[in-house]
């Protein structure tokens, strides 16, 4: 998943590990919807208001938007009216009445589901799959050059894993930390006990005086990691201490093979793509697994004027979730299958807010990816939250196929900001003029969340993605004949370049924005409609040409 904690909690877990002491930020924070509005009302957003009085009086027609991601939560009071449902599926009755081969799949599917009722939440990182897969084959290699060809690219690749699992890797470190990881989760319990909660955040603990050395150390790591994230005291207690088991078996994984999540629980053989039909309807998986995809969801479509929580981008959406993210690397085969249920059930935009550096069967993916193209289905998908250059680097998925070619109909989406979080560029996305198309926000974006119709504000390109698939939903509302080309076209050129120099993530340079993106600006919904506008009205007033038939007079 490609949502940012800005600090890996693994080292600010090491910083603030002998603090006692807190000094809160006095950075000014963003106000929540801060992404929606436009450079008159002070922010750099996508100026979505200016967006809908150009369309007012237009009507709409509904658009399925598929959210690719780690569930949602169906209860949720601003999702539940704009949830996807399948015409042809009578809920609950255990019988496939459509004949997709997905028995009950109302509301989506479950691709990292048993047919048992278990799900998959969290999961391995590819680069260790690879890296223990391939090592029999490869530790005691001498000479590569020896190697068939074949053989010789998966060497480098079994080179690379075992370059990235072990980079900054410091054992000693890992030691220590290990050792202090049960220290921190007594606090938590003393913390939890005291505050009466079994989740808090750094809300709660600002005020909080614990005399327990535990629970000092837990409340310092909290609001440190809280403040390193754009002063962001909503983060809860059980996602950093998953952060920091995380970050330890991430760290571990050079020396221990990785556990076999998803095969104990789904039982598909996973190495056969023609072995589709596996999983459950149980697109929600549990609340901790629904954050991610309730978020994403929420941004794209939560229900508009309806004075509860936020107001999604796109006013006449249905969300089809597509479960196939865990807490850790997705499968190729998952994603690739869910790309084909998504277009398969009528998706006119899918939202891919995931991402990795390493994609074993990524031809099972690039032949979803053309299917998609071929239906006429829109992909929008998240840059990455590493600063890195993409135009330089693997990163997957990918719209550059393994024979080279690049498919039309594909968004990548860096994450921007605002002066009043941090600046026009988030200091962790990834970026490259080639392979990212636009920017759009994705720091502090407030949406849904899962448990008792609460919202939260979470940043990343995994936030940037939905904003641009909300104005791409938006346009196909109100100008349905576009094609996706069309779309990304429109989107790409209505495009504002703010015309300002950024600090360039990841590094200390200064660059101008225009120089991070194919398209050099930020997303600009109101741009983008009138562009639409009079993309359409051009194609309407040209003429069709027709061949005529004169037939020869019989007096010629």
């Amino acid at each position: 998943m490609v949502y940012s904690l800005k600090r890996s909690v693994l080292l600010a877990f090491v910083s603030v590990f002998c603090l006692t002491s807190f000094g809160q930020s006095s950075k000014k924070t963003s106000s929540n919807g801060w992404h929606l509005k436009g450079i008159e009302e002070g922010y750099y957003g996508i100026n979505l208001d200016k967006a809908y009085d150009f369309v007012k009086g237009k009507k709409s027609q509904t658009v399925v938007v598929a959210v690719i991601d780690s569930g949602i939560d169906t209860t949720h009071e601003d999702l539940k009216p704009i949830l996807w449902v399948n015409p042809k599926e009578i809920p609950g009755n255990g019988i496939d009445d459509d004949g997709n081969g997905y028995v009950d799949d109302v509301h989506g599917w479950n691709f990292l589901g048993g047919r048992d009722g278990r799900n998959v939440d969290k999961d391995s990182y590819e680069a260790a799959r690879i890296y223990h897969a391939l090592k029999p084959h490869f530790e005691n290699i001498k000479d590569p050059s020896t190697l068939s060809k074949e053989d010789q690219e998966e060497y480098n690749i079994w080179l690379r894993a075992k370059s990235d699992i072990t980079k900054g890797v410091d054992q000693n470190e890992l030691f220590f930390i290990k050792r202090l990881f049960p220290s921190l989760k007594r606090g938590d319990s003393v913390i939890r006990k005291e505050l009466s909660k079994t989740e808090y955040n750094g809300e709660d603990l600002k005020t909080y005086k614990p005399t327990n050395p535990d629970a000092v150390v837990m409340r310092n790591v909290v609001l440190n990691i809280s403040e390193g994230n754009n002063n962001n005291f909503e983060i809860p207690n059980t996602e950093i201490l998953d952060g920091i088991e995380a970050d330890l078996t991430k760290a571990d994984a050079a020396n221990t093979a990785p556990k076999d999540y998803r095969g104990e629980i789904v039982k598909d053989n996973e190495n056969d793509i023609n072995d589709r039909f596996y999983g459950n309807n149980d697109v929600m998986a549990g609340m901790s697994s629904a954050l991610h995809g309730t978020h994403v969801s929420g941004i794209i479509a939560a229900s508009r004027n309806n004075g509860k929580g936020v107001d999604g981008i796109a006013d006449n959406v249905r969300i089809m979730m597509v479960r196939a993210v865990p807490d850790g690397d997705e499968h190729d085969k998952d994603i690739a299958l869910a790309i084909r249920y998504a277009v398969d059930n009528g998706a006119r935009v899918i939202n891919m807010s995931f991402g990795k550096y390493y994609s074993p069967n990524k031809k099972w993916v690039d032949d979803a990816v053309k299917y998609a193209e071929s239906k006429g289905v829109l992909l929008v998908a998240a840059a990455g939250n590493e600063g890195y250059l993409v135009d330089t680097m693997p990163h997957y998925p990918s719209p550059i196929l393994l024979d080279h070619e690049k498919v039309n109909n594909w968004i990548m989406v860096g994450a921007s900001g605002d002066p009043s979080n941090g600046g026009l560029v988030a200091d962790f996305s990834n970026f490259g003029k080639k392979e990212v198309d636009v920017f759009a926000p994705g720091v502090n974006i407030y949406s849904t969340v899962p448990g008792g119709n609460t919202y939260r504000n979470l940043s990343g390109t995994s936030m940037a993605s939905p904003v641009t698939a909300g104005v791409a939903a938006f346009l196909l509302e109100y100008y349905p004949t576009l094609t996706p080309q069309q779309v990304k076209q429109v989107i790409e050129k209505s495009a504002v370049d703010p015309k300002v120099k950024v600090t360039q993530p990841n590094s200390s340079k200064t660059v101008p924005f225009s120089d991070l993106s194919k398209s050099g600006g930020v997303l600009n919904a109101y741009e983008a409609v009138k562009l639409a506008d009079a993309m359409t009205k051009q194609a309407d007033m040209t003429p069709v040409k027709t061949k005529i038939k004169i037939k020869k007079s019989k007096r010629a």
